[in-house]
């Protein structure tokens, strides 16, 4: 039997990550000056220890990966196994069963005639892959000047220099910039925080509004996830999809719906926008095709948008050296019938409520001024006075989540997300496998650094 290897006691990892690893998103400087790298080195269901030996509740599944949770060998054996026949080969005019398999299972699983799947290596690729596509089908067919895409504000949408044109987080674009034009953006579904003049019931009109002002035969796609996630899990209002993709069909634009997170599971269906009943022309997804046991992700287009590609000599000039990796693609067919087998959507069905009421319950504590979601993917916006919506300034937002919040919610056994991509927020997408005792535990830990952030910045 081969020995379990965690760690090795002889090797000083601290030294070595701050030497050599560049961690993404992260302030590398903190390090250099004697902050310590956190080192995960196992997992099991929803839980993961750390190298000193440290037991955290993942309440953020990874960064929205690990549905299916932590430690899954059969998962990862499927890899082992598809090595032994392939471990790999291209899909670049060439194609193997595996990929064959996943890409028939996946059209089976998503909606209306979602039918051709492009694999890629991750969400961004796969965001990259759909901005490209939508604007060689327009050429294709006739309209060469639709070169834009509308986004929405604070949207994270990947950071490629194409993918930086759709998300509209500031902070994000500006180091880059310039970059790929014909990035376009509308107010998003933060209803907590609606924009001057707007209700719930005309958010979806400001899309027409933009299609309009940048002319309607210069626009390509408009790009959205079912739940945004960047600024804190903003939730559609009734009737948004469905004016959505009645704008789109007006003007000749197409509908992509990123899924990056939203999908295999997350709102309790395979595919957000069977959650919320519209249909796509585009689906980006990723993270959870494979928990994250191996690196994959995939454009699925509809037969309408494939139509163009099969005409004469065209073909989509783009690809991926590992898109559709024969080790990746198993072990996501493995994922997925592991899903199916263990009744892991009808667990998010049954206990969404559970983990909706665990930080609704929280309420109480004065900081707390919002909370929203959906399924497995929730996010409490924190505030100075609730009365008022009254938000932090930036460096009173420093000063609490990543001075205090963190650190603190880490120390003491739990992982989220403390983010102020737009007003701050904490963030919790448990592995889907989750239930009230998880739920229970994340509230026995968030109540009372809840309540101490609180009493620091004097909410009320």
């Amino acid at each position: 039997m081969a020995r379990e290897r965690h760690v090795d006691a002889e090797v000083d990892y601290q030294a070595l990550a701050k030497r050599h690893l560049w961690l993404h998103f992260s302030r590398m400087g903190a390090y250099d000056r004697g902050g310590e790298v956190p080192i995960i080195v196992r997992g099991e269901g929803c839980r993961v220890w750390d190298d000193h030996g440290n037991r955290y509740l993942d309440a953020l599944s990874a960064l929205y990966c690990v549905n299916i949770g932590h430690g899954r060998r059969d998962i990862a054996q499927a890899g082992a196994d598809q090595a032994g026949e392939i471990g790999f080969f291209t899909t670049w005019s060439y194609a193997h069963p595996r990929a064959i398999e996943l890409a028939a299972k996946i059209a089976e699983l998503a909606p209306a005639d979602l039918n051709r799947v492009f694999f890629t290596s991750g969400g961004g690729e796969s965001v990259e892959t759909a901005l490209k596509v939508v604007r060689q089908y327009h050429k294709l067919r006739g309209s060469p000047l639709k070169t834009k895409f509308i986004a929405r504000e604070v949207a994270y949408h990947g950071t490629t220099l194409g993918a930086l044109t759709a998300t509209g987080v500031t902070g994000l674009r500006t180091p880059f910039e310039p970059f790929t034009p014909g990035g376009c953006h509308v107010p998003n579904t933060n209803l907590y925080r609606l924009p001057p003049g707007q209700g719930a019931e005309t958010l979806a009109e400001t899309v027409r509004a933009r299609i309009e002002f940048e002319g309607p035969e210069t626009v390509a796609a408009v790009i959205m996830e079912p739940v945004q996630n960047a600024g804190g899990c903003f939730v559609p209002p009734e009737g948004y999809w469905r004016q959505v993709r009645e704008i789109c069909d007006t003007y000749d634009v197409l509908l992509i719906s990123d899924e990056v997170i939203c999908s295999w599971g997350r709102l309790g269906e395979w595919f957000g926008a069977q959650r919320y009943d519209y249909r796509p022309d585009i689906i980006t997804t990723a993270k959870g095709l494979t928990s994250g046991y191996a690196p994959m992700g995939a454009m699925i287009a509809s037969d309408r948008v494939m139509e163009p590609f099969l005409e004469g000599n065209n073909s989509f000039v783009h690809g991926f050296t590992f898109g559709g990796h024969p080790m990746a693609a198993a072990v996501a067919l493995a994922n997925i019938a592991a899903m199916e087998d263990e009744g892991v959507l009808e667990n998010v069905r049954e206990h969404e409520a559970d983990l909706r009421a665990m930080l609704d319950s929280l309420r109480d504590i004065p900081i707390v001024g919002d909370v929203r979601g959906a399924g497995y993917f929730h996010a409490i916006e924190l505030v100075k006075d609730r009365e008022t919506k009254a938000s932090f300034s930036d460096e009173e937002s420093e000063s609490l989540l990543r001075g205090y919040l963190s650190q603190e919610l880490y120390g003491r056994g739990l992982i989220c997300r403390a983010d102020d991509r737009g007003d701050p927020v904490v963030q919790f997408a448990p592995p889907l496998i989750a239930g009230p005792e998880e739920f229970e535990e994340m509230e026995a830990i968030l109540r009372p650094v809840l309540e101490e952030a609180s009493r620091r910045v004097g909410s009320r």
